[in-house]
């Protein structure tokens, strides 16, 4: 049976004590309690840190600690105090945390830093092989382990890999600051499926993938190494029943007594994070001293409930906050406070489920404003605990979570106005409103919750492996490629239809300097001299270069898409009428689009303009394309000529002019033994398309095509004609 293989930094559990006293208990953060929830849907185990140095550990300790995390379906990855300073206190949380939300000056980039991090991906993916069996899916969570996909991809080549990103994913104008930004989205693509928590996440991955790898996304699928990649948004939810039902539990309603008790008739406020700059903790509360200021009636009648969760607390800037934090708590309650009455209550520690499930039970408004934020289940866990329908939820709207939350009071986290102006409206809110809102919200949250999430995401993986598969079928095997080199030899006139760029060469970023290299020259050389042969190149590249480059060949050339033929041994013949005037309304609004776009240009051949945009900003390119593919479908609506769209260029031609067209002219010439055709693009479709039964027919890259077959590459053809030429 397959199961599911998680790994993440820490695992569900955490190892407590030392010299033979050993315990288990919970681990702390929301990705560790939120695979948790998974226990009851799905089999799986964890690999992760066990949360204790391996120097802690003497080797009897390690034993102990292997067989406990076994019972709990665990793997341990042990790392030393040095390695867990570098790759998780220095790369992941110094150097990728700051940066991924958008605090660059607080981004460390140190060599060390990154060596660690290599090491310790390389350690997960050591125990990961050692952990799997065939038909298990591997599950790789958060910015801890983002070289680990393209690792375990490595050892594993068959294996389903998904990958979820638990922080935000940032702008490319952000992530390209990073100097190991080529290696970390090497890393990931190595995965099946990305996940991240919203599209526009995915949206900056994408625009990055496109703008440092060079790889361009249709509907949010890539193609790496012709392997299929989906990246898609995938909200992450929590386990709505539980904090649902989290009032009837005793120890929930004594403690909800318990705050009333103290608190009173006082509306309460609270305000729940780890400790971090990226929270906006210390901006809310100068909302809050603001809100005093500004409202003075609402002065002893709110209290502020302020958790602050311990983080990193040997790291300047969180120590620091900290500081800030409690002097400024200290001055708001010097001011507004009276005895007995405090504004803001703080509390500088985590709390258990009970303890928290009763603030949000107890709680008229929940604070949370974020300046940057993955998702923020805090926000879900307080509207799923507002049973009778009350409370207001007040959101900053860089939290991933405020997109599904819409109801909510959004707000921008850095605007202090308008944080106080939620918290008058949500303080003065009527109950029916509170009421509507929330059970929106709690319908929403209901159906999408941690189970679902994780149910879509891994569906979502095995769809991506079907895709593969099913392009994979078409792929030329051993035994059809054994066939074809069979009837190859077997037959005695023989058609070769070969296309140029990005089948016998691969694209160049600046096509001019795709000349043909001496291997591909000799393989030509060979199958053209061979008088079984027919050898006939295929090319949308003009008739003077062909000549250039391939002229000295004993083989046909075919130029412009089929404008312009070659038979070996003849003169260049133009097989459809040569008119020109067309040229004289498009050519200039190709260029005006070309001088609005750095990096484009128009090449002009007898039959077609070619816009070129290879060399141009991906984004810009792509909305100047389709402005000028509308531009353009309007202006030749009634001429003879088609508007086709290739990689990275707009071509304009006579309809009359194809590659179909072209080579029929030696598909009729006689009867063929044997017919091998090759091509990589929209306009070889053509050609596939009039290919007579029986004809071998192969698309490059894994993609829908009308050939018969795929090969992965220009290599992996190459390499069939060379050892066809030396037959």
């Amino acid at each position: 049976m397959s199961r599911l293989i998680i790994a993440s930094n820490r695992l569900p559990v955490q190892i407590q004590g030392s010299e033979g006293s050993i315990k288990l208990s919970p681990s702390p953060g929301g990705v560790a309690s939120g695979l948790s929830s998974l226990s009851g849907f799905y089999e799986y185990v964890c690999i992760g840190w066990p949360g204790i140095p391996s120097e802690d550990l003497t080797t009897k300790d390690r034993s102990k600690v292997v067989r406990k995390l076994k019972k709990e379906d665990c793997h341990p990855i042990f790392i030393s105090q040095e390695q867990f300073k570098n790759y998780y206190e220095g790369f992941s949380n110094e150097t990728i945390w700051p940066l991924f939300h958008y605090f660059p000056i607080h981004a460390l980039y140190k060599r060390r830093f990154w060596q660690s991090y290599k090491e310790v991906n390389e350690l997960f993916c050591e125990e990961i092989v050692k952990v799997a069996k065939p038909g298990d899916y591997v599950w790789i969570h958060d910015y801890h382990l983002m070289l680990l996909p393209q690792l375990v991809r490595e050892k594993l080549p068959d294996v389903e890999i998904g990958y979820f990103l638990h922080i935000p994913f940032p702008s490319f104008e952000i992530f390209r600051l990073l100097p190991w930004r080529t290696e970390l989205l090497n890393g990931l693509l190595g995965a099946d499926l990305i996940g991240f928590h919203t599209y526009d996440y995915v949206r900056h991955f994408l625009s990055s993938v496109c703008r440092i790898v060079g790889l361009e996304h249709n509907l949010g699928q890539l193609n790496m190494d012709n392997r299929l990649i989906k990246v898609d948004a995938f909200p992450m939810g929590i386990d709505y029943e539980k904090y649902a039902n989290s009032s009837k539990r005793q120890a929930v309603r004594q403690e909800i007594q318990r705050i009333r008790k103290r608190v009173g008739d006082r509306k309460i406020i609270i305000s729940i994070d780890r400790l971090d700059y990226t929270k906006g903790i210390l901006e809310r509360l100068e909302a809050f001293d603001w809100f005093l200021t500004q409202y003075p009636e609402y002065r002893g009648k709110i209290t502020l409930i302020i958790v602050a969760v311990p983080s990193r607390t040997h790291v300047e800037e969180y120590m620091t906050l900290r500081n800030d934090l409690e002097q400024l708590i200290g001055r708001v309650n010097g001011e507004y406070g009276t005895i007995g009455k405090m504004p803001v209550w703080y509390l500088y520690r985590s709390l258990d489920f009970d303890k928290l499930t009763a603030l949000y039970n107890v709680a008229d408004v929940a604070l949370l404003t974020p300046l940057r934020d993955g998702m923020n289940l805090i926000s879900k866990e307080f509207v799923s605990t507002r049973t009778n329908g009350s409370g207001v939820l007040i959101l900053g709207e860089m939290a991933g979570s405020s997109s599904e939350l819409g109801e909510a009071l959004v707000v921008n986290s850095n605007n202090k106005a308008a944080i106080v102006n939620a918290i008058k409206q949500a303080l003065e809110m009527p109950l029916e409103e509170q009421i509507e809102r929330n059970r929106s919200m709690q319908r929403r949250l209901s159906r999408y919750n941690v189970s679902r999430w994780a149910s879509d995401f891994l569906e979502a993986l095995s769809d991506a492996k079907s895709i593969q598969k099913n392009l994979s079928v078409r792929k030329l095997t051993k035994k059809e490629e054994q066939i074809l080199k069979r009837r190859y030899k077997k037959s005695r006139k023989r058609l070769f239809l070969l296309d140029y760029d990005g089948t016998l060469v691969g694209f160049q970023p600046r096509p001019e300097k795709a000349e043909p290299d001496n291997e591909i020259l000799s393989i030509l050389r060979k199958l053209s001299d061979n008088p079984k042969n027919e050898v006939v190149i295929v090319s949308g590249r003009d008739k003077g270069t062909l000549s250039k480059w391939l002229g000295e060949l004993n083989a046909s050339l075919i130029a412009e898409h089929g404008a312009w033929i070659k038979e070996k041994g003849k003169d260049w013949e133009c097989i459809e009428p040569l008119r020109k005037e067309w040229k004289e309304t498009i050519k200039p609004i190709l260029e005006l689009y070309a001088d609005r776009t750095p990096g484009a240009s128009v090449e002009e051949k007898d039959f077609s303009l070619v816009w070129h945009c290879r060399r141009s900003d991906p984004g810009l390119a792509d909305i100047r394309t389709q402005e000028l593919r509308n531009h353009l479908l309007n202006l030749t609506a009634n001429l003879e000529l088609g508007v086709f769209e290739g990689s990275k260029i707009l071509e304009i031609r006579r309809l009359g002019v194809s590659k179909a067209r072209a080579v029929k002219i030696w598909l009729e010439k006689q009867q063929w033994d044997f017919i091998l055709t090759a091509g990589d693009d929209y306009t070889d479709e053509e050609m596939f398309e009039v290919m007579p039964e029986g004809a071998h027919s192969i698309k490059i890259g894994l993609e829908i095509s009308k050939a018969r077959f795929n090969l992965d590459s220009n290599k992996a053809i190459r390499q069939l004609l060379k050892e066809l030429a030396g037959e």
